[in-house]
């Protein structure tokens, strides 16, 4: 919403209508050249965060990938872990049964 200096009849009165229109455009060329600066600011702030976002979000998902590759390796440890104590568990009651028969 543009912003537009306006000044009492007074102001006018005493300086004059010229003097006080080329004030007030004075004014609103400077709101107008200081929203452009705040607008170009902050488009350049957004696209820095957004780049170190980008750049975060491309770490967290290789550290993602990462773990899961980890999370997996130690899943398939325990299970041959596992499969190895089933197998001790069950020779031994096999044995016992055969020997107590």
């Amino acid at each position: 919403m543009p912003f537009t200096a306006k000044l009492s009849r007074r102001f006018y009165d005493h300086f004059g209508d010229e003097l006080t229109n080329e004030f007030v455009d004075l004014i609103n060329g400077m709101d107008a050249t200081y929203k452009s600066d705040v607008r170009e600011m902050n488009e350049l702030n957004f696209a820095r965060f957004d780049a170190k976002l980008e750049q975060r979000m491309a770490e967290l998902r290789t550290e993602i990938v990462a773990m899961r590759a980890e999370m997996r390796g130690e899943l398939h440890a325990q299970k041959a872990d596992l499969i190895k104590w089933m197998f001790l568990f069950f020779t031994g009651s096999a044995l016992a049964n055969v020997l107590l028969r």
